[in-house]
């Protein structure tokens, strides 16, 4: 069992026990996997994505009582999954418009992580071509969250300089990313 499975079968079975808290946590990342399984699966389809990952939630929920605390979480959940794939399948005439196997659950969990990897890798690349005065505020800033006086600090710069810097490199961001499309 990989971690990100194992934290969200614990987050349910805690939900089950009736932690409201854990179970609002385990719908929001279940969520993420489910956005991330079904957008690989529907590339053609990608405004259907959405509506399949709150079918497919509404389904975990109303079969919660279901779950054999014992058994995987990844077989109970790619089982729902499928099906709400399938009904959906079903009515937009075929399985041509699918983009990966259906039955693949092994990698139902690595999905989110791998895209969101991904994500990062890319990110990572596109400010590599930004100068320190763009890349270092906006990392700083952004992606570590540190405060304006704290990166300043960081950096030697000035504050105004680091909030000029994040604007700039955002929009520098922005025209590298639509350059790329």
């Amino acid at each position: 069992m990989n971690a990100s499975e194992a934290r969200l079968q614990g987050l349910l079975i805690r939900g089950l026990d009736g932690e409201a808290p854990a179970y609002q946590a385990f719908l929001m990342e279940m969520s993420t996997h489910l956005r991330a399984y079904f957008r690989r699966r529907l590339a053609r389809l990608p405004d259907e994505v959405e509506d399949l990952v709150q079918e497919t939630l509404l389904a975990i929920h109303n079969k919660r009582h279901t779950y054999d605390t014992h058994q995987p979480l990844t077989a109970w959940v790619h089982a729902i999954a499928k099906y709400k794939l399938i009904d959906l399948l079903r009515r937009r005439a075929g399985r041509e418009l699918l983009t990966d196997p259906i039955d693949d659950e092994a990698d139902f969990f690595s999905t989110a992580d791998s895209e969101a990897a991904e994500a990062r890798r890319d990110l990572g690349k596109l400010l590599e071509q930004l100068p320190d005065r763009q890349r270092l505020p906006i990392v700083h800033t952004k992606l570590e969250g540190l405060s304006v006086t704290e990166a300043a600090q960081l950096t030697g710069m000035s504050e105004s300089a680091i909030k000029v810097g994040v604007h700039r490199g955002m929009k520098a961001l922005a025209a590298l990313i639509r350059g790329a499309s």
